[in-house]
C-alpha cells in the first residue's frame, strides 16, 4: 500500500482520468472562444462591493467521502441539491459530482464540489446563506464519513470563472514539512504556479495557500489545473519525465500530496433546493 508521499513519487502531483460528474450550468458568455477573457459571470459584481479585486477569485475545494452503505438515491440528492446552489447571488461558478481518480491509499475521498467567488466576503456568505446550511444538514451530513475542504485566494487570475462543461480538472493538494518555513513555501508556490507555461494544454491555472486551516487535514497548499476534456488531461500524464523535474524542485519542502481529477460534466443538469 502506498501512503500519500509515496503516491507523490509515483504520480505528478501539478499536472495531470475522468468519469463523469454532476454539471454545472452552462453560462451565456461574451465570445464564442472557450475562454474568453470575461464572461456574464466573471463580470458580475460582488456583494462586497468596491472592495471586490477585479483580478482574483476565491476557490473553494470541499471533499467527501460518502458511506459505503449509502443508497445511490440519496448520493444523488447530494449532488443535485449542491449544484442547485449556483442560485446564490455570490456563487460565480460550481460543480459537485463524483471523483474519477483520487491519488492516494490514505485519503479515499468519492465525490467533490468546486466552487468560485469574488471574495471572501462572499465565500462567508454563501457558507452562511440558510440554504446551503439546508443543504448540509439535510443531505450531505446523513451520508459522509469524512470530509476535507481547502479555499485559496487565487491571484492574477484571468478568463471566465464558469469551468466549461466537459473540462478536466487536476486537483493537487500539498502538506509542506514543518521545516520548509517562508522560504519553502515561497518555492513551492513559485513551481506551483508556473507549470502552466511548461504544459500548454493546461487551459488555466490557480494555485495558493489554504485560508482555512480548520478541516484541510494539514494541506495548506491547492491548485486546480483545468484542461479542455478527459482526452488532455490523459496525454499530459505521459510526460512523466517533465512532470518529475518539477516534482524534484519542492520534494525536499513536501510532507504529503494528494492529487484527485475530476471531469464536469457535460449534461446540463436543473436543481431545486
Amino acid at each position: 500500500m502506498l501512503s500519500v508521499t509515496a503516491a507523490a513519487r509515483t504520480h505528478s502531483p501539478f499536472v495531470p482520468h475522468l468519469r463523469l460528474s454532476a454539471a454545472v450550468r452552462r453560462k451565456p458568455s461574451v465570445s464564442h472562444c472557450r475562454f474568453p477573457l470575461r464572461s456574464l459571470r466573471s463580470i458580475r459584481m460582488s456583494s462586497s462591493g468596491s472592495h471586490s479585486n477585479p483580478n482574483q477569485i476565491i476557490e473553494h475545494i470541499v471533499l467527501f467521502k460518502v458511506k459505503p452503505e449509502t443508497d445511490p438515491s440519496a448520493v444523488n440528492a447530494m449532488i443535485t441539491n449542491l449544484n442547485g446552489l449556483s442560485s446564490l447571488d455570490s456563487v460565480l461558478h460550481i460543480s459537485s459530482g463524483p471523483i474519477s481518480r483520487c491519488r492516494s491509499n490514505s485519503l479515499t475521498f468519492t465525490h467533490m464540489l468546486h466552487s468560485r467567488y469574488r471574495t471572501k466576503t462572499d465565500l462567508t456568505a454563501y457558507s452562511e446563506h440558510p440554504t446551503h446550511v439546508s443543504v448540509v444538514s439535510n443531505y450531505i451530513k446523513p451520508i459522509i464519513e469524512d470530509i476535507m475542504a481547502v479555499d485559496w485566494v487565487a491571484e492574477d487570475f484571468s478568463g471566465p470563472a464558469d469551468v466549461p462543461p466537459g473540462s478536466a480538472l487536476r486537483l493537487t493538494f500539498l502538506k509542506l514539512k514543518e521545516g520548509a518555513g517562508e522560504s519553502g513555501k515561497s518555492e513551492v508556490l513559485r513551481v506551483v504556479s508556473g507549470i502552466r507555461e511548461k504544459f500548454p494544454s493546461i487551459e488555466q491555472l490557480t494555485a495558493g495557500e489554504n485560508f482555512s486551516p480548520g478541516r484541510a487535514k494539514g494541506f495548506s497548499i491547492g491548485s486546480i489545473a483545468v484542461f479542455k476534456g478527459m482526452k488532455e488531461l490523459e496525454e499530459l500524464d505521459s510526460e512523466s519525465e517533465l512532470a518529475n523535474e518539477q516534482k524534484d524542485k519542492v520534494r525536499e519542502f513536501l510532507d504529503g500530496v494528494l492529487v484527485l481529477d475530476y471531469a464536469v460534466a457535460a449534461s446540463v443538469q436543473t436543481a431545486s433546493v
